[in-house]
């Protein structure tokens, strides 16, 4: 870099004068504030799966306390997970929306159920839940299996039932859900992100 006599004569006196400046008080003040604490210090790191979509982005949610207890109340922060290779970190709107659907006041938490000619919904708990649906899946299965078509050809089949999967599941919750319907007889199977 070439500095000629006047530019070296002008950047020593800018030197001078910012010098002058702060000898006479015009300096910022030292900054003795310590330092704060990261918010994510004692907080639990869960890894999951955005519930939003078929992409399957990942996140990462915080919580403080005991899960088991409060699960709604302890998680406080959601980011997108930078080590997932779906997402890398990045979050869509609706996913860095996540702690407001969580927090939500309107978010059904536990099963409930409306008996028929009903206006009102009452709860269940989720053993109640899953043995109702266990029992009117084998009586449906019962009812209208199909051992063989009209040819007499065997086809063991039940297509009076269809099954609706998690768009947000992994390959291998995915292929679990498969063999498990599959071995019902079920051939009616779409998943979420059709919808």
């Amino acid at each position: 870099m070439q500095v000629s006599r006047r530019q070296f004569f002008k950047i020593c006196a800018g030197g001078m004068a910012g010098t002058t400046a702060a000898a006479l008080g015009f300096a910022p003040a030292a900054a003795l504030a310590e330092t704060r604490n990261y918010k994510l210090l004692h907080a639990r790191e869960t890894r999951n799966t955005c519930t939003y979509c078929s992409v399957g982005c990942g996140l990462l949610m915080y919580s403080l306390g005991d899960g088991a207890k409060n699960a709604k109340s302890s998680i406080f922060h959601i980011e997108g997970d930078p080590d997932h290779p779906v997402n890398r970190g990045a979050l869509c709107p609706k996913g860095a929306g996540l702690i407001d659907y969580i927090h939500s006041e309107g978010r059904l938490q536990y099963p409930e159920y409306r008996a028929p000619g009903s206006d009102k919904w009452q709860r269940l708990s989720w053993d109640d839940a899953l043995n109702r649906i266990a029992k009117l899946m084998k009586e449906d299965r019962d009812a209208h299996f199909q051992h063989t078509n009209d040819a007499g050809t065997v086809v063991n089949r039940w297509l009076s039932t269809g099954m609706l999967c998690g768009s947000a599941a992994s390959n291998e919750t995915g292929l679990l859900t498969q063999k498990f319907i599959r071995s019902l007889g079920m051939l009616g199977i779409d998943q979420v992100a059709r919808i």
